[in-house]
């Protein structure tokens, strides 16, 4: 959850590239799959995936001692910054929280809440049945790096997959020697990584509308920066036929704040577009700015361009559902089509392998735990661990691979349902003080985004 990232012939994707090198028991590491993306070229000959507009579940905060709760004690209200802001301030009085394993654990304690809620308003196994509906189960930033792959260009990376019950589970999977690289930054990394989150404290306040007064700072800041401190949403939502649920932290809400999506403010910041080069680098990132904000329902993003001292010179809102159009026809252009139709093809081919391994005749006492390896411009591998890299992802902590102990017990309860007996449940909207759980905004649509 941390912050900050023209042929008829047949696609990839609609012709599955994988390469099956050898079927084995399930304690062998020696099952693996490979993905090609993509052609980038591709998406007047692709049939469009549907993308249901994101529906909230629930919201919940952490405190600056890291503990989760499910109030709206980290919620935050936008402003306008003042003008020329300066970026470094309070940069020595920044509390950063240290670098660790990308666990989904605040995820799970939310759709545990989910599930109480049905059972309570609808019946026990009420919650189960919701579960199991599911697909995929991750938080935003994973599917944004899914979704956003075949434009990476420099940057790799590696998930651990777990699947249970028919859902699969995603989190980011960093090495102890990846954490500690990450943790030792060097000063000008460091300091414009901060920028970041001091243009959140320049942008937010506790009330809506009226800018922070704190006793012995400049009007408008919204306080010293802890990254122990966020707000975050849990959405459903549906990718072609892969039903999701989605958590994030959400910087910012516009206004009040009444229990749905429609008024989150994403916010960023950039360098100062001088010429044609700044404008087609800020293009180029403008592809994950988009997919975060898309992904949640975050339907606005703010961006301060920024000089390379640190002074904010303006400030830009984006509707985010307009962004694509923003591109098209450019030389950095990127087409959002050509993403979703992609990870509908990764998460299809995920659920088949993991279906298939679940009705092997192979005697099953743990579920098996796969590693997905993004390596840009090439494509994807898909391999199953091995004991000791099942070992690795645990971490010497009380968890069935990387799955908490009570929330693997929780999901795998009973037995998986059939489709023809598990319809579509739908779970209590309430709106309840400090829960957060959404209604539907009036008049919306929830048939899917207009992209």
């Amino acid at each position: 959850m941390s912050k900050r990232r023209l042929s008829d012939s047949p696609e990839p994707h609609d012709r599955p590239a994988k390469r099956p090198e050898t079927e084995s028991s399930r304690d062998s590491p020696v099952s693996t799959t490979s993905l090609t993306y993509p052609s980038l070229h591709s998406s007047t000959s692709l049939r469009p995936v549907p993308f249901q507009q994101p529906t909230g579940l629930l919201t919940f905060s952490y405190t600056p001692k890291r503990v989760l709760e499910f109030t709206h004690s980290a919620l935050r209200y936008y402003i306008d910054p003042p003008p020329g802001a300066d970026l470094r301030y309070g940069y020595e009085r920044w509390i950063k929280r240290p670098e660790e394993k990308s666990r989904l654990d605040g995820l799970l304690r939310a759709i545990e809440r989910v599930m109480e809620k049905a059972d309570t308003s609808m019946g026990t196994g009420t919650g189960q049945k919701w579960l199991r509906d599911m697909s995929v189960i991750t938080w935003r930033g994973v599917m944004t790096k899914i979704l956003t792959a075949p434009y990476e260009e420099r940057d790799g990376c590696e998930l651990n997959a777990m699947c249970i019950n028919g859902t699969i589970y995603l989190e980011e999977h960093h090495t102890d020697a990846r954490l500690a690289e990450k943790e030792d930054l060097a000063p000008r990394q460091r300091q414009q990584t901060y920028y970041g989150y001091s243009f959140e404290s320049w942008c937010t306040s506790s009330k809506p509308g009226i800018p922070e007064r704190i006793a012995g700072q400049p009007i408008g800041w919204g306080g010293d920066v802890d990254t122990n401190v966020q707000w975050c949403s849990v959405i459903k939502t549906k990718l072609g036929d892969n039903r999701l649920v989605i958590g994030g932290e959400v910087d910012c809400v516009r206004g009040d704040y009444k229990g749905r999506t429609d008024t989150f403010v994403e916010l960023k910041t950039s360098m100062s577009i001088r010429g044609p080069e700044d404008e087609a680098r800020f293009e180029k990132k403008l592809l994950k700015f988009y997919m975060q904000s898309f992904l949640l329902g975050v339907p606005e993003i703010v961006v301060g361009f920024r000089t390379p001292a640190g002074r904010i010179t303006t400030t830009q809102s984006f509707k985010t559902i307009e962004i694509p159009r923003m591109v098209r026809g450019k030389p950095s252009a990127w087409d959002p089509q050509i993403c979703l139709n992609w990870g509908q093809h990764f998460l299809s081919t995920l659920k088949s392998m993991f279906t298939k391994d679940a009705i092997s005749d192979q005697p099953v006492t743990t579920p098996r735990i796969w590693r997905i390896t993004f390596k840009p411009k090439e494509g994807v591998t898909i391999t199953s661990l091995d004991a000791d890299g099942v070992k690795e992802v645990q971490g010497g902590e009380d968890r069935v691979g990387f799955l908490p102990k009570w929330y693997y017990d929780l999901a795998s309860a009973s037995g998986p349902l059939s489709s023809s007996s598990s319809p579509v449940t739908p779970v209590p909207q309430t709106s309840h003080p400090g829960d957060g759980t959404s209604q539907r905004a009036p008049g919306s649509s929830h048939d899917g985004w207009n992209i």
